[in-house]
C-alpha cells in the first residue's frame, strides 16, 4: 500500500514517534489505527520507539532512549550493574488533536512528552498546522512549548508531486538541550536549538529519514502498519469450504431415528472442516448441531461451513437447522434456520443477505439447545486423524510438533522465546526453551491442561541483585525460578467448565496454574441481554510453588479475590475494572483499556492502585509505585496465509514488581467468550458467512468506523428543555424541608463516626478507604465523560444531563461553603467551628463536594436505566471522605442531597426530550449530515 502525497506530508513520524519533522512535533496523526516502530540516531540519543493512533484524534508513542556517553549504572568491575552499559530511560508520550484541519483554519493539537516514569524528557506543547497547495503537499506548523520543547518552535514538509515517495524536511528546533539529563557529560550540552533540513523517502510501509543539525547528522528508520486493514497477507493456502464431488446420500428421518450412526458421515465431513466436539441430533423436523471451530476466527463464517455441511447430510424432511456455536463445550450462541431453501439459495449466490436475515434467528444459547445424544455410538469406527505430524510455520511457530483430534484433544511441542529489559545487570535477558502442551478432554467440559519447558538458554538467573520490596516477593524472585531447573511443570490442572443457565458460565479450577503458583479456585460469568457489559468474579486460593519446578512448594499462600466489570465502548474498545485482593494481599482496583482494530490487533494499556507500598525505584516511601504498563495482542491470522486463531503479544511493565499482580488464569471465562459474543453483536451476526465476494462490503463484515459526533451543540439544548422543568414552589419548600431534615439526623453521627476514623486512622483498610473515596467522584465523572464522547443517543444523552448536574452541583456547594464556613474534622476544631484565620472558605467542609460530584454523576443513569445500586456506588465513595477526616458524616450527606436534587431535576426535564444531535452519514462518494432539534 503506497501513501499517497497527501499522506505523506500530512503525518510522518518524528525521531521519537509522534508525527512531526525531525525533532519538533506537528498537529498531525496518522490515521486511525496506524502503528508504526523504528529507530532513530541523533546523538546522544539512541531511541528505540513505536506508536499508535488509538482514536482518529489520539496518538500514543512509547520510545526507550539510550544516552551515548552516560553509563546505566555502575562501571566498577564486578560490581552489580556493570553489564548494564549506557543509560537507558523508558518514555511515553502523547498528543490529542482538538479539531482538524478545515479549508481557513489549521489544525491543532496540545501534547505532553514523558508522560510517565523518571520524566527526564518531561515537556507539554501546543502546535497548529495548515497545508497549502490543491495537493496539500507543503505543509508548515508552529507551535510553542514548555521545558520540551523550550518556547517557540516550527516546522515545514514539502512533498514533490512528480515524486510522491519523496519529501523535503526543515525545522526550527526548540529544544534547549543544556538541560537534558546529564548534558554537561554527553554531546548534549554541546547541541544548541536551531535550524534542521532533512530528507525523507517512504516506500509502501517503509520510510526513512536523513537530517543535517548545525554539526551532526540524525537517522530515522521506521515502518507503518495499517491496523485497520483486514489482513495483511491474502490467505492463499485457506482450505475451501465443503463442497462433495458427488451428492452424499441422504436417508430419512426415520432412519436416522432408528439408527443413530447414519449422522457419522456428516460429522466425519463437519471434522474434515476443522470442527471439534461435534454433536449431533434429529429433534422431530429440526436437526440441531453443537459444535466448535479450531480454525476459523469468525463465528459467522464458520456457522456457514457448518450449515453447508448439514444442508448435504441433512435427512429428507428436515424443516429447520440449528447450530449452536460452543466453546470448551459451552454453547454461547444459537443460529435458528427456518427456511432451509433460502438458506441453500444464498450460499450458492441466489438469494440476498436482507432475505437471508428474514429467515434466521441469531441469539444467545439456551439450556434447551443442548445436543444430548450418545456420541460414542454415532463416531464408533471414525477414523480419528490424530496422527503426529511435523508443521511449518503453523500458529505462528516456524516449526512445531502436533496432533489434534475431534474431541479437540491436543498435543503440541514447539520453541518458544521470551525477553526481559531493563535489568541493572543487563538492558536485555532472554530465555529460549522448548515447550510441550497437552489437552485432554476428559468427560462433559472437564479438561486436563499441562505445559512443561525445557529451558535451552537463558540469562535471566544472571540477575543476582535481591529485592529490596517490603511485599511478599510474589514476583520479583523471577530469577530464582530460572536458576532452579532447566526442566519444569508449568502447569498441571483439571478444569472444569459449566454452563448453568443461559449466559451463565462457571469454571472450578485445581492443580498447577503457572511457573509459580498452585492451588484451586474458580470464576463466574455472567453476560446480560445488553451486549456493552459482562460481570465475573475469580476466587483462588493459591500456594506459592518451589523454585525447582516440579512439586515443591513454598511457605507463602494467600487467596486473591477479584471482581471484573467489563464495558464495550464505540471504536471498538473495551474498559475493564477490577477490584479486590491481589496475590500480595494488597487490596484495590486496576483499570484495563484496550481497543481493537479490524485487523483484529489490539492494543491497551492498565493501571493498578491498591494499598501496596511499593518503594522499589521509581516509587519511595512517600510515593509508592503502582503497577502499570502497555500490552498488544496480535491475531496471527492477519499475518499468515490462512486462517488461525492463535495469537501472540507482548507487554511492556516492570517484570520484577510485586504491587498489583495477579496469578495466571487457568481459563478466563470472558476471554473464551468475548470473540463470539462480539461477532454475535456485530450488525446482523452473520458476519461472512456465505464466503461471497458480495459480502466484504457488507457492513457484518467490512466493520466501518463510526465517528464520534459533536456533542457541544448538545449542552445549550439540554438547558433550553430543563427550564420548563423546574418544579412548582410547593414542591421545592417540601424538597428543602425533607432534605435539611435528612442532613440534621445525619449530624448525630458527626462525632460517632469521625472518633471511629481516628481510632483507626493509621490501619491499612481506612487509608485504603480514604483514597477510594477521593478518587470514585472523578472515576464516576469520568465516566460520565466517556458516554458522551463514545455512547450511543441515549447514553450520550444521558451522559450530558451527568455532566451538566455535576457543574450545577458544583456551583451549589461553592456557594454553600463559603455561606457556612464550617471547619474540617482533621482541623480539630470543633463540629461547629469556622474554618481558621488565613484558609479560604472555598475550602470549607460543607457541603462535600465529592460527594455531590458522584451522586450528581450517578443520579441521571440510574433513573434512565432503572438501576438503583448506582446510588450505592456514590454512597460508598462518597463516604470514603469521612475515612481520611476531610468530611464530616452530615457534610457528605449534604453534598450527596444537592448531587441527587441537581441530577434529578435535569434529568426530569429532558428524559422526554432526547434533544438536539447531529448526524454525520459517510457514503461511498458522499457525506451526508443532518441535525434533529427539539425547543
Amino acid at each position: 500500500m503506497l501513501l499517497s502525497a497527501a499522506n505523506s506530508s500530512a503525518a510522518t513520524p518524528a525521531n521519537g514517534g509522534l508525527s512531526g519533522y525531525v525533532n519538533m512535533p506537528s498537529a498531525s496523526v496518522e490515521a486511525d489505527g496506524t502503528f508504526s516502530l523504528g529507530y532513530s540516531y541523533d546523538s546522544p540519543y539512541g531511541t528505540g520507539w513505536m506508536t499508535a493512533t488509538l482514536l482518529p484524534f489520539v496518538q500514543v508513542a512509547g520510545s526507550y532512549v539510550s544516552i551515548t556517553g552516560t553509563p546505566g549504572f555502575s562501571t566498577i568491575p564486578g560490581q552489580y550493574g556493570e553489564a548494564y552499559g549506557r543509560y537507558k530511560d523508558k518514555v511515553v508520550d502523547l498528543k490529542v488533536r482538538l479539531w482538524p484541519e478545515s479549508r481557513y483554519l489549521p489544525s491543532v493539537a496540545v501534547g505532553g512528552t514523558d508522560l510517565l516514569g523518571t520524566g527526564l524528557f518531561k515537556g507539554q506543547f501546543v502546535v497548529a498546522s495548515k497545508t497549502f497547495g490543491e495537493a496539500k503537499n507543503f505543509e508548515a506548523s508552529i507551535g510553542y512549548g514548555h521545558k520540551r520543547p523550550d518556547g517557540v518552535f516550527a516546522g515545514a514538509r514539502w512533498t514533490p508531486l512528480g515524486a510522491p515517495s519523496w519529501s523535503v524536511v526543515a525545522e526550527y528546533d526548540g529544544n534547549d538541550y543544556s538541560k537534558d539529563f546529564r548534558a554537561a557529560s554527553t554531546s548534549a550540552g554541546k547541541r544548541d536549538s536551531g535550524p534542521v533540513l532533512g530528507l525523507e523517502y517512504r516506500w509502501g510501509w517503509l520510510g526513512a529519514q536523513v537530517a543535517r543539525h548545525r554539526d551532526h547528522f540524525s537517522a530515522n528508520l521506521f515502518a507503518t502498519i495499517p491496523l485497520s486493514e483486514r489482513e495483511f497477507i491474502p490467505k492463499v493456502l485457506e482450505p475451501g469450504y465443503y463442497q462433495p464431488k458427488t451428492a452424499p446420500q441422504r436417508h430419512t428421518s426415520a432412519e436416522w431415528h432408528s439408527n443413530p450412526q447414519l449422522a457419522a458421515p456428516m460429522i466425519a465431513a463437519l471434522v474434515q472442516q476443522d470442527f471439534k466436539n461435534v454433536r449431533v441430533e434429529l429433534d422431530g423436523s429440526t436437526l440441531k448441531l453443537m459444535l466448535t471451530n479450531s480454525r476459523i476466527t469468525d463465528m459467522g463464517r464458520a456457522v456457514g461451513r457448518a450449515s453447508r455441511v448439514a444442508l448435504a447430510f441433512a435427512p429428507v424432511g428436515t424443516s429447520t437447522l440449528q447450530i449452536s456455536y460452543t466453546k470448551l463445550e459451552q454453547p454461547i450462541a444459537t443460529y435458528e434456520f427456518i427456511d432451509l431453501p433460502t438458506l441453500s439459495n444464498y450460499l450458492t449466490g441466489q438469494a440476498s443477505r436482507e432475505k437471508l436475515t428474514q429467515t434466521v434467528l441469531v441469539r444467545y444459547a439456551r439450556a434447551d439447545d443442548k445436543v444430548d445424544t450418545d456420541h460414542s455410538a454415532i463416531v464408533a469406527g471414525l477414523d480419528d486423524s490424530a496422527g503426529m505430524a511435523v508443521h511449518v510455520n503453523r500458529d505462528g511457530d516456524a516449526v512445531q510438533l502436533s496432533s489434534q483430534d475431534r474431541e479437540d484433544n491436543r498435543f503440541k511441542l514447539a520453541p518458544k522465546a521470551g525477553f526481559f529489559f531493563n535489568d541493572p545487570s543487563g538492558a536485555l535477558r532472554y530465555e529460549l526453551a522448548a515447550a510441550a502442551n497437552y489437552n485432554k478432554r476428559l468427560g462433559n467440559g472437564l479438561y486436563l491442561n499441562s505445559a512443561l519447558k525445557w529451558t535451552v538458554f537463558e540469562n535471566i538467573s544472571g540477575v543476582t541483585q535481591p529485592s529490596n520490596s517490603v511485599l511478599p516477593h510474589v514476583r520479583t524472585d523471577i530469577a530464582e525460578y530460572k536458576r532452579g531447573g532447566r526442566f519444569k511443570i508449568n502447569k498441571l490442572m483439571l478444569n472444569q467448565y459449566l454452563s448453568p443457565g443461559e449466559r451463565v458460565y462457571l469454571r472450578l479450577s485445581g492443580g498447577l496454574y503457572e511457573e509459580m503458583y498452585g492451588g484451586i479456585g474458580g470464576q463466574a460469568l455472567y453476560l446480560p441481554n445488553d451486549a456493552r457489559w459482562a460481570a465475573d468474579l475469580s476466587v483462588d486460593a493459591l500456594q506459592q510453588r518451589g523454585y525447582k519446578g516440579g512439586f515443591d512448594t513454598r511457605d507463602y499462600r494467600t487467596v486473591t479475590a477479584l471482581g471484573a466489570f467489563h464495558y464495550r465502548l464505540p471504536y471498538e474498545m473495551t474498559v475493564t475494572a477490577r477490584a479486590g485482593r491481589f496475590l500480595a494481599k494488597d487490596q484495590g482496583v486496576r483499570l484495563e483499556w484496550k481497543r481493537r482494530f479490524r485487523s483484529g490487533i489490539e492494543i491497551g494499556a492498565w493501571y493498578t492502585k491498591t494499598n501496596g507500598n511499593d518503594i522499589t525505584s521509581p516509587g519511595s516511601a512517600t510515593k509508592p509505585y503502582n503497577d502499570k504498563g502497555i500490552f498488544m495482542t496480535i491475531p496471527l491470522r492477519s499475518m499468515l496465509p490462512m486462517d488461525s486463531q492463535a495469537n501472540a503479544g507482548f507487554s511492556l511493565a516492570p517484570w520484577t514488581r510485586d504491587v498489583g499482580q495477579m496469578v495466571t488464569s487457568p481459563g478466563d471465562l470472558y476471554d473464551m467468550v468475548e470473540g463470539p459474543r462480539r461477532d454475535l453483536h456485530s450488525y446482523d451476526g452473520l458476519g461472512n458467512m456465505g464466503e461471497r465476494p458480495d459480502e466484504q462490503n457488507l457492513p457484518a463484515v467490512a466493520q466501518p468506523d463510526v465517528r464520534l459526533p459533536n456533542a457541544w451543540p448538545l449542552f445549550r439544548a439540554r438547558l433550553e428543555q430543563s427550564g420548563a422543568a423546574t418544579p412548582p414552589v410547593a414542591d421545592w419548600v417540601k424538597g428543602v424541608g425533607l432534605a435539611g431534615g435528612a442532613v440534621l439526623a445525619s449530624a448525630l453521627l458527626d462525632k460517632p463516626v469521625d472518633n471511629f476514623v481516628v481510632k483507626h486512622q493509621d490501619g491499612r483498610a481506612m487509608r485504603s478507604y480514604a483514597n477510594f473515596g477521593k478518587i470514585m467522584p472523578y472515576t464516576l465523572l469520568g465516566m460520565a465523560g466517556l458516554a458522551v464522547a463514545l455512547g450511543d443517543d441515549r447514553m450520550q444523552n444521558t451522559g450530558i444531563i451527568a455532566l451538566q448536574s455535576v457543574a450545577g452541583a458544583l456551583g451549589v456547594t461553592t456557594v454553600g461553603k463559603y455561606a457556612f464556613g464550617r471547619a474540617r474534622p482533621e482541623d480539630d476544631l470543633g463540629r461547629w467551628a469556622q474554618v481558621g484565620e488565613g484558609q479560604s472558605r472555598s475550602n470549607a467542609a460543607f457541603p462535600s463536594a465529592h460527594s455531590a460530584i458522584a451522586f450528581a454523576a450517578v443520579t441521571p443513569f440510574a433513573k434512565e436505566y432503572a438501576s438503583p445500586w448506582l446510588y450505592g456506588v456514590a454512597a460508598v465513595g462518597a463516604m470514603g471522605r469521612t475515612a481520611n477526616r476531610k468530611h464530616w458524616t452530615s457534610d457528605v450527606v449534604a453534598g450527596g442531597l444537592v448531587g441527587y436534587a441537581m441530577g434529578s431535576w435535569l434529568w426530569q426535564g429532558q428524559r422526554e426530550q432526547p434533544g438536539s444531535h447531529l448526524t454525520v452519514a459517510p457514503g461511498p462518494k458522499q457525506i451526508s449530515v443532518a441535525w434533529q432539534g427539539v425547543y
